[in-house]
């Protein structure tokens, strides 16, 4: 198959890697900014892997043109953080085509609403399918030239879904050879929630946001950075996400827990739990606070869940928290600033029941 990947960061790293290791001609697109690590594997002639993945393969093109990438791919993978979503989606609207298949790696909060509306078209539109997972396959960093290091490849705990969901089980048969331990998903409001990053990443960086600051993130996020009263922060945080789930009957499975299906960790706790975890070992914080754990698990992820919580009727006060501090000490208004709301991917209007009907 013709793999399309969007975007040049670590989990599109790891995505090529797979697919073209997979036998797969995979071909990567990414915005001229990023040029340098576009470069990099160009350069390289591919990726190389170390870890759970490893060895070297060859990527058929990487480059800034997309209609290149695009044309007659199989499978189109739009992977980054949530605010590439938009963006790789405008870049795609002039070469959408019926029957394209693509996949929003990881949602990120309800990625397939934001990509679609991106192309310009409306959710219940067919003539393209557009799915999401809850997360990404691995963990994952970038550690050389054209070089990545899987932590982890998850040995389960990660779905997908398709908007709308009938669609689930034509995609997931399609990615299943290579993401072997994924599971279809009952909607997109259950990979949506199921993402744990507004959960993991907000709590630990603002608990240790001294630290980060003194030392430039040296020292080790996970290892380091959780104590008890961090973990108990998280699971504030998880009860409420937990809680958004029930109220749409979705059941949200608890991170920790899904930690350890995902073999991540080998303790179910929020301390040890991932204190200790195997799959978390030698992760270093950021190197400063003006980072993605603020930017996107705050300013997209807690942003999104409050919005969507106050819409259902759901209280969330330690996400209210959190956020309004975080948003202090980062002098900025992550909630006025409306990166990704129930308004902005158009289900403002909708009530509990329809939102469940919906999908």
């Amino acid at each position: 198959m013709k793999i399309a990947v969007l975007g040049s960061g670590n989990g599109a790293h790891a995505v090529a890697f797979e697919w073209a290791q997979a036998g797969n001609d995979v071909f990567m697109f990414d915005f001229e900014r990023f040029s340098k690590s576009v470069d990099l594997i160009r350069k390289a002639g591919g990726i190389t892997s170390e870890g759970e993945l490893e060895g070297f393969q060859k990527i058929a093109y990487v480059g800034h043109d997309i209609e290149k990438v695009l044309e007659g791919a199989d499978l189109i993978f739009a992977v980054g953080p949530a605010y590439s979503t938009k963006a790789f989606g405008e870049a795609c609207k002039p070469f959408v085509k019926k029957g394209q298949k693509y996949v929003i790696c990881p949602s990120s909060c309800v990625g397939s609403f934001v990509f679609k509306k991106a192309l310009g078209l409306d959710f219940k539109d067919e003539s393209v399918i557009i799915a999401e997972t809850s997360t990404l396959p691995y963990a994952v960093r970038i550690i050389g030239d054209a070089k990545i290091a899987v932590y982890n490849r998850l040995k389960g705990g990660y779905f997908i879904a398709a908007l709308p969901t009938k669609y689930t089980q034509e995609i997931f048969e399609l990615l299943v050879p290579v993401f072997d331990t994924m599971k279809p998903a009952e909607n997109v409001l259950k990979t949506t929630l199921q993402n744990a990053n507004p959960v993991i990443h907000p709590a630990v960086t603002l608990l240790n946001s001294a630290l980060i600051e003194r030392t430039q993130g040296d020292f080790l996020f996970y290892e380091e950075g959780i104590t008890p009263a961090v973990g108990n922060l998280m699971k504030a945080v998880d009860d409420e996400r937990i809680s958004i789930g029930k109220k749409l009957g979705v059941e949200i499975i608890s991170d920790p827990v899904l930690g350890m299906e995902q073999g991540y960790m080998m303790d179910s706790s929020y301390d040890i739990g991932y204190s200790k975890a195997p799959g978390f070992k030698g992760i270093k914080a950021q190197s400063k606070l003006d980072y993605r754990y603020f930017n996107e698990d705050a300013g997209y992820g807690l942003v999104f869940l409050i919005d969507l919580a106050k819409q259902i009727g759901v209280k969330t006060p330690i996400m209210d928290a959190i956020l309004k501090v975080v948003s202090t000490i980062m002098e900025r208004d992550y909630e006025k600033e409306k990166a990704r709301t129930m308004e902005t991917i158009g289900l403002e209007n909708y009530s509990l029941e329809e939102l469940k009907s919906i999908l």
